[in-house]
C-alpha cells in the first residue's frame, strides 16, 4: 500500500507489515498516518475477516524514530499535543477495530511498539523478542499507550514497568499478559495460521459483537478512550517541553547519560 506500511491480502485476512526495517520499524508521523489509514481500509473491506500486524526485518517496532524525536524535541507544546493525538488515534483505531486483530511479533517491541501489541486481540511473539517501556529514562512517560498496556498487563505490572523502564523478555511478556504465546521463530507462522483458522470458524457478526462486549464489560468504549487520549496527549506534550524532558531527550539523542543516572 505505501512505503512505510505494506498491505497484503492473504485469503480472508489482511496483513499489515511495518516496513521501515532500516530503523527497526520505528514510528514517525508518516508511519502513524499510513498505518491508521491501512487499518481503516481493512476495517471497511467486507472481504477481510481478520487483520494481522507484523514487522519487516528482525524487529517488530523500536518505538519512536530518532529523527522524529529530534524534531518533536524542538516543537512547541501545541505541536507536541497534536502529534500525540495522531498517535492516540492510531492506537484507538487498532483497539476498537471491528474485526479480530493479531499481532505477529517477529522481534523486539519498545515504547509505541508495545502499545500496538497491547491493542491487538491476540498477540503471539517469538521467544527471543525483547520488550521495554523505557520512556522514564528520557524524562517522559508512556502516556498515549498507557490505557491499552494497563488493560493488557494489569495495573500492578504496569506500575513496575512504567517506573523502571527495564527491558523484559518474551517469557515475561507472556506471563504478564502482553503476549498470549511466546514461540520459537520457526513456529511463528504456523501459530499465526492456527489462530486465523480458529477465527475463521466463528460467525463474523457474533465475533464483532463478542469483541465489543469484552471491551464494554471491561469498562472501555471509543468515546471514553478519546477523552483519556486527550488528557494523556496534554500530559506528554507538557513533559516533552519541560526542563527534565528536554534534558532527557537531548541526552538520549546525544548518546550521553542524563544527570539523574547514578543519583540514587
Amino acid at each position: 500500500m505505501t512505503e512505510s506500511v505494506l498491505y497484503e491480502h492473504r485469503g480472508t485476512s489482511a496483513w499489515l507489515t511495518l516496513n521501515r526495517p532500516q530503523v527497526h520499524n520505528a514510528f514517525d508521523d508518516g508511519l502513524i498516518a499510513e498505518l491508521t489509514l491501512a487499518l481503516e481500509q481493512a476495517d471497511a473491506d467486507p472481504a477481510v475477516r481478520a487483520v494481522v500486524l507484523t514487522g519487516n526485518g528482525s524487529c517488530f517496532s523500536a518505538g519512536a524514530d530518532l529523527n522524529w524525536m529530534r524534531s518533536m524535541a524542538g516543537a512547541s507544546e501545541q505541536e507536541n499535543r497534536d502529534d500525540s493525538l495522531r498517535l492516540a488515534r492510531l492506537m484507538r483505531t487498532l483497539q476498537f477495530l471491528s474485526k479480530p486483530t493479531i499481532a505477529s511479533v517477529n522481534g523486539a517491541a519498545y515504547g509505541g511498539g508495545v502499545g500496538l501489541v497491547a491493542c491487538c486481540d491476540i498477540a503471539v511473539g517469538v521467544d527471543t523478542a525483547k520488550f521495554a517501556l523505557s520512556e522514564v529514562k528520557l524524562g517522559l512517560v508512556p502516556a498515549v499507550i498507557s490505557p491499552y498496556v494497563i488493560a493488557a498487563i494489569g495495573l500492578r505490572e504496569a506500575r513496575r514497568l512504567f517506573i523502571t523502564g527495564e527491558v523484559f523478555d518474551a517469557g515475561t511478556a507472556a506471563r504478564i499478559g502482553l503476549l498470549h504465546m511466546a514461540v520459537p521463530a520457526s513456529e511463528l507462522a504456523e501459530t499465526i495460521e492456527r489462530q486465523l483458522y480458529l477465527l475463521a470458524k466463528a460467525g463474523p457478526n457474533a465475533q464483532r459483537e463478542a469483541k465489543q462486549l469484552a471491551l464494554r464489560i471491561g469498562g472501555t468504549d471509543p468515546a471514553q478512550a478519546e477523552r483519556i487520549d486527550a488528557a494523556n496527549a496534554e500530559l506528554i506534550s507538557r513533559l516533552r517541553v519541560s526542563e527534565e524532558g528536554q534534558h532527557g531527550l537531548s541526552a538520549f539523542l546525544d548518546k550521553s547519560a542524563p544527570r539523574w543516572v547514578g543519583a540514587t
